[in-house]
Parts: C-alpha cells; sequence; structure tokens
C-alpha cells in the first residue's frame, strides 16, 4: 500500500548551506547576512528537511555579520526543530568558527583549522610617508574624537586605549556565545580564548570540535543511506559565471587570499 503513497516513502533530506569565504558587510565580501538570509530561510523551509548541514570554510572577517548569520541560522533551527551539523573543510576560524558555533555538533578533517577565538584590528599610518613628501595633513573636526585613528596623523594613546577596549567587549562576546553553545564540551584549557588555532584532533580534543567526519557518510550514519542532499548557496552573478573579473573582484580575491594565509593556506 506504502508504494501507492508517495509521501510515506519520501527519502530523508538534509538541506546543505556552503558558508565559503570571508565575512563581512561590504559588496566584496561573500558572506554577509543580508546575502545569505533567503539562502538559510529557504534551506530550512523548502521540503521539510530531516537536518541541516553548514559545510564551513571561512577565515572569519565581521563579528557583527558573523553574529547576524549565526543568529539566524539558531532561530530557525529552534522554531522549526530542525538539528543542524556543522562540517569544517580548510578552516573555520575566528568569525568561521563563530558559525560553526551556531550547529549542535562539529565535524572536521584531521588537517582542518580551528579556532582564532579572538578580535583584530588592523591599519596603517603614513604620516611620515607625507612629511617626507613635502604634504601637508589638514584635519578639521567638530568633536575631540571625530579624528580617532586618523591614518594620516601620529598615533595618540588615548585612541589606542579606546580601541583596545572596544575590541575586549566584541572579544568578551565573542567568548560568551562559544561558552553558551560548547558548554561543558569545552576544555579547561586558558589557551582556548587567546586567538590562538589548532589542527582537527587537537581542536576535538579542546572541546572545539566533536569528531573527525565528513559529510556524506556522516549524513548517512545519522540518517539512513537513503538520505539525500539538497544544497543552497549564493548564486554568482552573470558576469562572474562567463569568467569576467572587475577591478573590485580582483582586489576582493588580494583580500580574501590574505585572510587565509593567516593561517597558512
Amino acid at each position: 500500500m506504502k508504494h501507492l503513497i508517495p509521501f510515506l516513502n519520501r527519502k530523508p533530506t538534509v538541506a546543505v548551506i556552503r558558508l565559503q569565504g570571508v565575512i563581512g558587510a561590504g559588496g566584496r565580501a561573500q558572506l554577509s547576512d543580508e546575502a545569505l538570509g533567503p539562502v538559510i530561510e529557504k534551506a530550512f523551509s523548502r521540503g521539510k528537511p530531516k537536518a541541516v548541514a553548514l559545510v564551513i570554510n571561512s577565515p572569519g572577517g565581521s563579528p557583527v555579520q558573523s553574529s547576524l548569520i549565526a543568529a539566524r541560522i539558531r532561530r530557525l533551527a529552534t522554531e522549526k526543530e530542525i538539528p543542524v551539523h556543522a562540517f569544517v573543510e580548510d578552516v573555520a576560524a575566528s568569525g568561521g568558527y563563530w558559525l560553526a558555533v551556531a550547529a549542535d555538533d562539529i565535524w572536521v578533517d584531521d588537517s582542518s583549522i580551528l579556532g582564532s577565538i579572538g578580535v583584530i584590528s588592523a591599519g596603517f599610518g603614513a604620516q611620515v610617508f607625507l612629511s617626507r613628501q613635502g604634504i601637508e595633513r589638514r584635519v578639521y573636526t567638530a568633536g575631540k574624537s571625530k579624528s580617532t585613528l586618523d591614518p594620516f596623523l601620529p598615533e595618540k594613546p588615548e585612541d589606542v586605549k579606546r580601541l583596545k577596549g572596544l575590541l575586549g567587549q566584541i572579544h568578551e562576546a565573542f567568548i560568551a556565545h562559544v561558552k553558551a553553545r560548547r558548554g561543558a564540551k569545552l576544555a579547561d584549557d586558558p589557551d582556548i580564548f587567546t586567538g590562538e588555532f589548532w589542527l582537527g584532533q587537537r581542536s576535538i580534543d579542546l572541546g572545539l570540535a566533536d569528531g573527525i567526519g565528513h559529510l556524506m557518510p556522516k549524513m548517512k550514519e545519522l540518517y539512513g543511506d537513503k538520505v539525500r542532499f539538497a544544497k543552497y548557496g549564493r548564486k554568482r552573478g552573470l558576469l562572474s559565471r562567463f569568467g569576467a573579473t572587475l577591478a573590485q573582484d580582483a582586489l576582493s580575491a588580494v583580500e580574501e587570499r590574505a585572510s587565509y594565509a593567516r593561517f597558512g593556506l
């Protein structure tokens, strides 16, 4: 009788969301809540999936966008009562790990890189160069802090102190997020929240991940050999599909390459 009623024989479906690239709000960033929102909503809603799998390969980026994306995933997982599994490819570091922690469990390869639970701000100072070139920098403000950390002016200790205070607050929010999601799984190791990062098995020992596992075999183990996969991700624009490269795309590639290079990738 069951073969006469198709929906009774429906195979379990796992919705797969690929989260790859640098996280940020700008047009050059590959991962943002605005761009991924419709993708994530569709993955949780279409076809009543048995689970959602996050395939992560990200060196991090914006803490705000990381938080927004992760919060959206958790909201939908709770509302629809759907388990979420994360699978780390090359790297889930900094904001990339923030996304991984949105899952109920995290699976890695032996050579995956995880961690970097910290916050960084990088810039440059060009005041000496300008002076040598005979260029005078003129800045007029209303409000004494309006020119804070201007790269064309000498660095002020009070500006650095304020910036470090802000970075510290973001770091605390990151730590709280990881502790809330990983809880008692985390090892009692002071290095976890120092910005350090580790390979697969060591990340498991520290409680940052749950085990060695790859997408298809792990999902078949959990949901049966007949599980099917529905893949979701950002669609490429028409120009990129035909291999066209704009100046902005080239700059984006350089910035992304530098982000991955921090982890030897």
